[in-house]
């Protein structure tokens, strides 16, 4: 794993007036796709379906430090957030320039570049954009085009936090267990889209579940692992998990200037726990106090039957 702890991004404003945002980082499920177009839909002004985020191609995007550690916003979208302020820069030079004006302070809203409180000095950015490529006035020592490259590396971790209670009920004749409710509440700092922050908690509670009930890397007597294939290392399915009762806190990252934090492992960091200790305390009255993980029917069913004497 890489040591370094910043990331990547480039933001390229194309003639057209769409915008291409290559990130160091590679989501492979987390969203970013959509929550790096939202950042820069927001700063730019620009509709959401103008963006294209570009990833994972080694040939186009230049180098950065990856996926792990639930970082990829983060310090990924953070790259992206410094190289939209740069391009800000540059676009409200430009238009200032080519409005006449001494003020760089353009509001970008609406496809427009707005001068703050002066709604007639207004034009496109899709004749800003226009403007920078084909460089016929341009303010002194400016480069033609629109794109502009962060790094960002912050100063300390994220720490976001939840808490995630399970509540069981275990049948003592057949070990098996069911779930009565779940609720979680976690908080991982500014939200940019609350459906991708939902689905990756709910993934994680059904990982966590699965690591909590069912999943287990088992071996014959001559080490031959014989849970290799899906058809023996069981995973949930969709009658295994139970309705998930979900809420947040937002508490912003005082180090990013975005507030955001990690939120890929909170699910399964809360639920594995959660979930073992509520079966555990379960069966608590019948003198159970420890159980391996995973707690599969049977393993559960000998707990009770090889623990003290109900009391």
């Amino acid at each position: 794993m890489p040591a370094g702890g910043w990331e990547s991004a480039t933001v390229r404003v194309e003639p057209s007036g769409k915008v291409t945002i290559y990130t160091g980082s590679s989501p492979h499920g987390q969203g970013q796709e959509t929550t790096f177009s939202q950042i820069a839909a927001d700063e730019l002004g620009v509709p959401f379906d103008d963006i294209i985020v570009l990833h994972g191609d080694t040939s186009t995007v230049q180098y950065g430090i990856g996926t792990f550690g639930s970082r990829a916003t983060a310090v990924g979208g953070t790259a992206v957030y410094m190289a939209l302020q740069q391009l800000k820069e540059k676009l409200g030079k430009l238009a200032a320039h080519l409005l006449k004006t001494d003020s760089t302070a353009f509001v970008l809203e609406g496809g427009n570049a707005t001068l703050k409180g002066e709604a007639s000095k207004s034009m496109s950015f899709f004749d800003l954009a226009q403007s920078a490529y084909h460089a016929k006035s341009l303010p002194p020592k400016m480069e033609p085009g629109l794109s502009a490259t962060a790094f960002f590396e912050p100063s300390n971790y994220t720490f976001p936090f939840g808490a995630h209670i399970a509540v069981v009920e275990v049948d003592p004749e057949t070990g098996e267990i069911s779930f009565k409710r779940y609720v979680g509440v976690d908080d991982c700092g500014r939200i940019i889209n609350p459906l991708t922050v939902h689905g990756q908690i709910h993934g994680g509670i059904a990982q966590g579940l699965g690591q909590a009930l069912l999943e287990e890397a088992v071996y014959d007597e001559t080490g031959q692992l014989i849970t290799g294939t899906l058809m023996d290392y069981a995973i949930p399915k969709s009658v295994d998990v139970p309705w998930f009762e979900l809420d947040k806190t937002e508490t912003p990252s005082p180090v990013n200037p975005l507030g955001v934090k990690g939120v890929g492992e909170a699910g399964t960091i809360g639920s594995t726990p959660a979930i073992v200790n509520a079966v555990v305390d379960a069966l608590a009255p019948f003198g159970v106090r420890h159980l391996d993980m995973p707690l599969k029917s049977e393993r559960v069913w000998q707990a009770i039957k090889n623990a003290a004497p109900r009391v």
